[in-house]
């Protein structure tokens, strides 16, 4: 894996970061986040705003989607860190930016960032390229999945102390998982500690969202498929719930986009937002 190309973020986790960096340059303000990290550590071509999968209309309600749930994801994080709590686990990070952008937060917690090898020493490398560094409360934890690793071990390896409770999310990640993966992850996360959160996107039937966002999500399906990684997962609502109190966790919720677009979009006249029916979240305690 000499090759740079071989071991960057896939293109997802690219094309998370830079719809990021575009709600920043293509949206009023005020902006649901501000996020320009992963556009850093990606240092694209200059042309990269003129990709087909840059268009600001055509992918409009889908970086409203994208921010929204980081905010959410954010805020809640906050939350519990202001609770007391001390740990927070990512799943998939990718190239999430809460360490780098919130260090004032973060640093009063262990975060542990999991994600493949190769991808996570790419990122490892341009943090400390950029000046950002890898300070001693941020923990990257590789996990080679195709080779059959286990997430939960080398978590504890990593300094993980299953005595307290922690808040875990995933993002992005559910559709590319067996039902069976998906409910084995859900028991992991049910098992730690009294206290724990998990927060993690799921992908609803594609004949269920909106009309004006389902041809760009089916053409994501099949471009997906294309690439070998395709989406296996998909949940109603009642599903995703039922599934996260079969795996043990004490209360479960929904959250919709309609409350995303409520509790961060509201008086906007841009008229951005999140599509309904398309990737919503999973809020479960233990």
């Amino acid at each position: 894996m000499n090759d740079k190309r071989d071991i960057a973020p896939d293109s997802t986790a690219a094309r998370v970061a830079l719809w990021r960096a575009l709600h920043v340059e293509a949206d009023d303000p005020p902006h649901v986040l501000e996020d320009e990290i992963g556009l850093k550590l990606l240092d694209p071509d200059k042309d990269w705003r003129h990709r087909g999968d840059m268009d600001p209309q055509f992918t409009r309600p889908f970086r409203a989607s994208i921010v929204a749930r980081a905010r959410f994801i954010e805020d809640l994080v906050v939350e519990q860190a202001g609770r007391g709590l001390s740990q927070y686990v990512i799943l998939g990070a990718g190239l999430d930016s809460f360490a780098q952008r919130r260090p004032e937060i973060a640093s009063r917690l262990s975060v542990f960032e999991i994600d493949p090898p190769g991808p996570q020493a790419w990122k490892r490398q341009r943090l400390i390229e950029l000046g950002f560094g890898v300070p001693d409360w941020l923990r990257f934890v590789p996990v080679d999945f195709e080779a059959g690793g286990n997430w939960r071990d080398e978590l504890a390896r990593a300094g993980f102390d299953d005595s307290k409770p922690a808040i875990v999310v995933s993002t992005g990640v559910s559709m590319y998982l067996t039902r069976d993966a998906n409910a084995a992850t859900l028991r992991q996360v049910a098992a730690l500690a009294p206290g724990s959160t998990l927060a993690m996107t799921f992908l609803l039937p594609l004949e269920l969202a909106d009309p004006e966002v389902r041809p760009g999500l089916e053409m994501a399906e099949q471009g997906a498929r294309a690439s070998g990684t395709p989406f296996l997962s998909f949940f109603t609502p009642a599903e995703i719930l039922a599934l996260a109190r079969e795996a043990g966790f004490r209360e479960a919720r929904h959250v919709s986009a309609a409350d995303l677009t409520q509790r961060y979009f509201a008086g906007r006249t841009d008229d951005l937002r999140p599509p309904r029916n398309a990737e919503e979240l999973l809020v479960a305690n233990t």
